[in-house]
């Protein structure tokens, strides 16, 4: 009976992954459980359908006079109908499962290890893929070796007035734009964590799970975050075989897009570029739960890092912070609260959430919008940046048309803005009205030649300025804000400034959502990697 019961309530097991030579396969459950399950997920999608469509069923039923009575009463019936059914289908899927030997030797694994967390039941559980949200925690965010480790992971605060009649002027806006940002707004920022979406793309995160347990060994791990919510990730290890892997050592955690899993988002990348891989899904998405709120995805990003730097033992200096479109943000907070990190890469990453929000929709929302963006997704990326000093890669794509404020059309693009604020805060003083004006012209031409036009035009050479560089960095500091430039001429902070903007970012010619090539996954430019190219050709 104990073991029905668990069947009956046990989670959907969906594939047997490789063993040895014994090759993967997908689970196959007979007949009863097939078309009872189909039921439930039936059921399932209704249910989430009639909630996301709230409001016009509501106003639906309501027209048709369902409010009265005898309306409530037929509405009270269909609910206890589709309630015995659903419960009719549960229990004949728990016949089915039980009368299965594979879910019956699958279901002893799962609860051995819930009750054991022993190596060799961790081991005999990860050879199963199956729902989420039955996965043991495998590492909590206050499991530290020690507390004082643990940087605070800092959040930009919000703006409050103080003063109570601005607080009763703006309280109607506030309304409105908690209700905006609270339905629909959250699902159009990170749409990957609509249940309908992620029922879509099922199949797809199932294929690509398999593919990064089969082909590359993957260890899924669930990690329990300070809200309480938990995080479902993925690690590929490649450390300790520099013969296939010169990269192995160096760990890339990779932070996704506002629809990106890491079963198929960014993780592709570095994984052909042969470096160890922690992928994971903001909450909300996948298997992870909650929803992608900044407090939330702050401590996603939190737990993610502990567990790579506690559990898989990758020290700080070891791990680049990989993000593609709105997972910068995510990417950025890490990277400003763990500043010794080896890099940051950010791919087809906006500064500022506002100005794109702004662009897609009615001007008349436009101080609604506002209000709602800064009290609950400040995502201003370009601030968090500015708080990390280490190596930074920018990618821009040249035909992006999910982050441009004018469609496909480069000089919109908001990785320039997010360019040009990361040059004003780490260079300050060779920032000028013209130099400003001719660095937005050369990333406003759609084209390589059109660059290097620009580029030849005012003479750049690559010595010079390096030779400028260095001289001050051995003479002052290359930390930043780096102070060059108060002896300088209009014409020589030009070059610098335009050569530095070639350093920091680099073109990739697609579209948003093209997958990176792995040999386009480059370590960042830095001051003191060019010192030792241009040492070595002065003593040559």
């Amino acid at each position: 009976m104990a073991t029905f019961m668990k069947c009956t309530f046990g989670p959907r097991l969906y594939r047997i992954y490789s063993r040895g030579e014994i090759r993967g396969r997908d689970y196959e459950a007979n007949g009863l459980e097939r078309h009872s399950d189909t039921v439930v997920k039936w059921v399932n999608f209704m249910w989430n359908f009639t909630y996301y469509m709230s409001p016009g069923v509501g106003l639906y039923l309501y027209k048709r006079g369902y409010f009265s009575a005898d309306g409530l009463a037929s509405i009270s019936r269909f609910a206890g109908t589709v309630f015995i059914i659903l419960c009719g289908a549960v229990i004949f899927r728990g016949i089915g499962r039980f009368s299965n030997e594979e879910y019956r030797k699958f279901i002893q694994i799962l609860y051995d290890a819930k009750k054991s967390k022993t190596a060799e039941n961790k081991r005999r559980l990860a050879q199963y893929d199956f729902h989420f949200s039955a996965w043991p925690v495998d590492f909590r965010w206050d499991e530290m070796s020690s507390d004082e480790k643990k940087p605070n992971m800092a959040l930009q605060k919000k703006y409050k007035s103080k003063r109570l009649v601005d607080k009763v002027i703006g309280l109607p806006c506030q309304v409105i734009s908690y209700i905006l940002v609270h339905t629909f707004g959250r699902r159009m920022i990170y749409p990957g964590s609509v249940s309908v979406l992620a029922a879509a793309v099922g199949p797809m995160l199932l294929q690509g799970r398999a593919k990064q347990t089969d082909e590359h060994n993957g260890k899924r791990a669930k990690l329990l975050a300070r809200d309480g919510n938990t995080i479902d990730t993925m690690f590929i290890d490649r450390r300790n075989k520099e013969e296939q892997f010169s990269n192995g050592n160096i760990l890339v955690v990779c932070c996704e897009g506002n629809a990106g899993f890491y079963e198929i988002g960014c993780t592709c990348t570095p994984i052909e570029a042969g470096y160890s891989v922690l992928g994971w899904n903001h909450p909300g998405f996948g298997g992870s739960t909650g929803l992608p709120f900044p407090t939330n995805e702050a401590n996603a990003v939190d737990v993610v890092m502990q567990y790579a730097i506690e559990k898989l033992g990758f020290q700080v200096k070891d791990i680049i912070l990989f993000a593609w479109s709105i997972g910068g943000y995510s990417a950025s907070l890490a990277a400003a609260n763990y500043p010794d990190v080896r890099a940051l890469v950010l791919d087809a990453t906006f500064d500022d959430l506002v100005p794109l929000a702004i662009a897609k929709m009615p001007a008349s929302m436009r101080g609604v919008i506002i209000r709602g963006i800064r009290d609950y997704f400040n995502l201003n990326i370009a601030e968090q940046v500015s708080q990390y000093s280490g190596p930074l890669r920018l990618i821009r794509r040249s035909k992006d048309e999910i982050i441009t404020t004018d469609d496909e059309n480069v000089a919109t693009n908001r990785g320039n803005d997010l360019l040009v604020k990361v040059l004003i805060h780490r260079y300050p003083k060779l920032v000028t009205d013209e130099g400003l004006s001719i660095l937005r012209a050369y990333l406003s031409s759609g084209d390589q030649l059109s660059q290097l036009s620009i580029l030849s035009s005012i003479e750049i050479e690559d010595s010079e300025c390096l030779q400028l560089l260095q001289s001050y960095s051995e003479e002052y500091s290359s930390g930043f804000p780096m102070l060059i430039g108060d002896d300088l001429s209009p014409e020589i902070k030009m070059k610098l400034l335009l050569f530095l903007a070639t350093k920091y970012m680099m073109d990739f010619d697609s579209t948003h959502c093209t997958p990176l090539p792995g040999s386009q996954f480059v370590l960042p430019w830095t001051l003191d990697d060019e010192f030792v190219i241009y040492d070595g050709e002065e003593d040559h």
